[in-house]
């Protein structure tokens, strides 16, 4: 295990349009805002045609190699998530979503693209007086949070 210490910072409100990807907008939002670092929950409706990233074909393999689902029709969403910056100082948004219609529901990481249906409300709690970031690890392919 490895840690970090962190401030909680501003807490916003935030309104995703229909339309929007979700991905997109909150990171540039927080570069707007000069947020490096946040936790967030989300909830709302996700269109069809947003794709989740749903795991790697096989464990424990090098290079990984994922799975993604495409949501064939609209599903309400129930998200969190973290902002850390990459190597470049780029807030970058890791969040994933479990997204239900009827009685089934699949859940992944909407790094691969997940647009609002109508609208998705997001609480961002900014996290301030922290180190912590996403630097690439070779052996994943993944920027992995590093407190």
């Amino acid at each position: 295990m490895r840690y970090s210490e962190a401030q909680r910072g501003r807490t916003f409100v935030i309104r995703l349009d229909d339309g929007d990807v979700v991905h997109e907008e909150v990171e540039r939002f927080a570069l707007d805002q000069g947020i490096t670092a946040a936790a967030l929950i989300i909830l709302g409706g996700a269109d069809v045609g947003s794709t989740l990233v749903v795991g790697p074909e096989k464990a424990r393999v090098s290079p990984v190699v994922p799975m993604e689902h495409g949501l064939n029709d609209v599903h309400e969403v129930a998200g969190t998530g973290t902002i850390f910056p990459d190597d470049e100082g780029n807030p970058i948004l890791h969040m994933h979503m479990a997204c239900g219609r009827k009685t089934s529901t699949v859940t992944g990481c909407i790094r691969e693209g997940v647009r609002v249906w109508h609208v998705m409300e997001v609480i961002l709690f900014e996290l301030v007086d922290t180190t912590a970031s996403r630097a690439f690890e070779p052996a994943s392919g993944f920027k992995l949070l590093t407190p």
